[in-house]
């Protein structure tokens, strides 16, 4: 998981979260996609994405009944990334189409999104 830093599709996440102020999530009514962690046994992971059109792309087959849910940035930074700390959840960060992708703890986010370039 340090590596993540250097991983393209982490950066990206990041440039866009900054540029755009918001993220995206996939929810079904209230509750949002959760999925097991390929690194950690025991791990659940919450993916995010930078655009709403690379979320939407995850809306198929098992996911269908899934929709893009907007979360603003500072929403995401002061409430989300704290509260995922505490329940011991990582960050999924642009995932590809078969849901892989870096995970994140959520600090090591919050310091990324925080960053000022």
């Amino acid at each position: 998981m340090t590596d993540v830093i250097h991983d393209p599709q982490y950066q990206k996440f990041v440039e866009e979260a900054k540029t755009t102020a918001v993220v995206w999530a996939l929810a079904e009514g209230e509750d949002l996609l959760v999925v097991e962690s390929v690194e950690f046994e025991e791990t659940d992971v919450i993916p995010f994405w930078s655009t709403e059109a690379d979320a939407q792309k995850q809306c198929s087959d098992e996911w269908a009944a899934y929709k893009p849910e907007a979360i603003p940035l500072d929403v995401f930074c002061d409430g989300w990334l704290k509260e995922m700390y505490d329940d011991g959840l990582l960050i999924g960060t642009n995932w590809d189409d078969e849901l892989n992708g870096p995970e994140v703890e959520p600090k090591v986010l919050l310091t990324a999104l925080r960053r000022v370039q």
